[in-house]
């Protein structure tokens, strides 16, 4: 299918976006990707180095004409999310991206696009490769680890860059304009607890939630999506305390930026239970799926009889699980008051992992206020520790605090109205962009956000449009030309 894709124009970008799926190039393990983007600037005779964790710059003179303006550094990074349908056979570790077209959507078979942030890597590619655009001296920036911990960026150091701009090509609607983003925490409760027995005559079920939308755990948290762990968690509770059902397994979500998909458990419940039980589960089932009619029209929850495990949760440890994972809070926390509709607090309940006498809770808490995002974490704190978990946190990465009066900001606000007659909208997102971190090596470097229009970022859904890249590229050379000195 990458044969059609390479026929889309502009070809320099779709080519170039083919062959970088065609490596494999998972968060922590872009050691192959790294190696293909210094083997390309190498190629092209450009100054290109790796720095000491594994970010890649390449340096492009000015075309002439261009020497004066002012030092360009374009950024996108490497890493993608890895996601794939429950039935989809893939691995990621190995095969390159299965691409095909769909109207006016480039998608992927079963497993996400890498659209983010490949189509910003491809289109700097396109940008250094070309012999016939006119442009100011740039500077490629290739990020590494952006997806899980935002390591390469916050490896960076000072001195590095030589750029006086920064073009972050990693946003998701094409008439937007980013002059800020959130930071973010990950949040991480562990415990051990003591296995018993699976009861005597015991009835084994595997109840599954699966079939929802996922997507961004920032941009789309306001969506009201639902959240796997968090559904499943609600039957189990409604279960356990009518029941006395007993958790063998829970095995929900996976990485934290992605809202969970699908969720398995394996619980046990004595045989004269079975009957209203099930009955009961039908109900709770059809409550939930009417809730989230409208935004998850694909939702299944279905209930079927299992192989009876060895053992299950001790009452006294799942009872305060339970508690803790239905007073964790998921989705929206705040809304900003600065800035009209925008996120300004939030919580992903990303990651649920139960048996074998083990508990592991993975969550992500986003704000662009830190004294909130400490807040809510605070809160995730006490509910897991009340649960006797012991609570980790890590990743603290800054927001980018927006500055309305920045100089690139204004040339790009000039040249969308020039080129496509409208005004663009200029705006912050609930996403973690790299620039809050770089701004911190790099307090006087002039940055702003922009990209082609992504839908369903972070899950298999993920799909780019070809209409938008269109004007993505269009917009990128004109503003490009427009540089001033």
């Amino acid at each position: 299918m990458s044969k059609e894709i390479r026929q889309l124009e502009p070809k320099a970008v779709w080519n170039k976006f083919a062959d970088l799926n065609a490596v494999p190039r998972p968060s922590k393990k872009e050691e192959r990707v790294i190696e293909f983007m210094l083997d390309f600037g190498k190629s092209l005779g450009f100054e290109t180095f790796k720095d000491d964790v594994g970010n890649v710059i390449i340096r492009k003179p000015a075309t002439k004409g261009f020497e004066k303006r002012k030092m360009v550094t374009l950024q996108s990074h490497l890493d993608m999310v890895h996601q794939k349908n429950n039935d989809t056979v893939f691995d990621f570790d190995t095969q390159g991206i299965e691409m095909f077209i769909a109207g006016d959507w480039v998608k992927a078979k079963g497993t996400t696009l890498g659209a983010d942030n490949g189509m910003g890597v491809a289109t700097i590619m396109a940008l250094l490769e070309s012999t016939a655009i006119a442009h100011p001296a740039l500077e490629a920036l290739f990020t590494i680890d952006e997806e899980t911990g935002m390591t390469g960026a916050m490896g960076l150091k000072g001195g590095v860059l030589k750029g006086d701009i920064l073009l972050n090509l990693d946003t998701e609607e094409d008439d937007e304009i980013d002059i800020g983003c959130a930071g973010g925490i990950d949040v991480t409760a562990k415990r051990n607890y003591k296995e018993r027995s699976k009861p005597m005559g015991a009835v084994a079920f595997e109840i599954k939630v699966k079939g929802l939308t996922g997507g961004h755990s920032g941009m789309d948290i306001h969506k009201g999506l639902g959240n796997a762990n968090k559904l499943m968690n609600r039957i189990l509770y409604l279960g356990s305390e009518k029941y006395k059902l007993s958790i063998s397994e829970i095995n929900g979500g996976s990485l934290r930026n992605a809202i969970p998909r699908e969720s398995v458990a394996i619980v046990c419940l004595k045989k004269a239970n079975v009957e209203d039980f099930q009955k009961d589960f039908e109900l709770w089932a059809n409550a939930i799926k009417a809730e989230k009619l409208g935004t998850e029209p694909n939702m299944v929850i279905s209930l079927s009889e299992a192989e009876k495990p060895k053992s299950v949760m001790n009452f006294k440890t799942q009872a305060s699980l339970l508690k803790s994972l239905y007073t964790a809070h998921n989705g929206v926390y705040t809304m900003s008051a600065a800035i009209d509709g925008l996120v300004e607090t939030s919580n992903n309940v990303a990651r649920v992992k139960v048996g074998a006498g083990k508990i592991h809770i993975g969550c992500l808490t986003r704000s662009s206020v830190d004294s909130s995002k400490i807040d809510l974490s605070n809160a995730l704190i006490a509910a897991f520790e009340l649960a006797g978990c012991k609570v980790s946190l890590s990743g603290d990465y800054p927001g980018w605090n927006p500055n309305p009066d920045s100089a690139i900001l204004e040339v790009l606000k000039a040249q969308y109205k020039t080129v496509f007659k409208e005004e663009p909208k200029v705006v912050a997102c609930h996403a973690g962009l790299e620039c809050g971190i770089l701004g911190q090596n790099y307090p006087d470097l002039d940055m702003i956000s922009y990209g082609p229009t992504i839908k369903g970022a972070h899950s298999p859904d993920e799909r780019v449009s070809i209409s938008s890249v269109q004007k993505f590229w269009k917009f990128t050379l004109d503003i490009l030309e427009n540089i001033p000195e």
